[in-house]
């Protein structure tokens, strides 16, 4: 009974190492995937939020 305790325990530890490892790699990854990129796509906003608009209407340009 104690073998199938420590067996037990055993893999809870190796099973919660693995857990945290792959989530480093996953946040790893999604940090890598959301970064800023080093060129912006035209007017397109690189960090998600919406460009600016022009407060200046169509009567203005008149």
């Amino acid at each position: 009974m104690k073998k199938l305790l420590v067996l037990a325990g055993i893999a809870g530890v190796l099973f919660v190492l693995k857990r945290n490892k792959d989530a480093k790699s996953e946040a790893d990854l999604w940090r890598e995937a959301t970064a800023p990129s080093e060129t912006p796509l035209g007017s397109a906003s690189t960090n998600g939020s919406t460009p600016a608009k022009s407060t200046q209407g169509a009567s203005g340009q008149n």
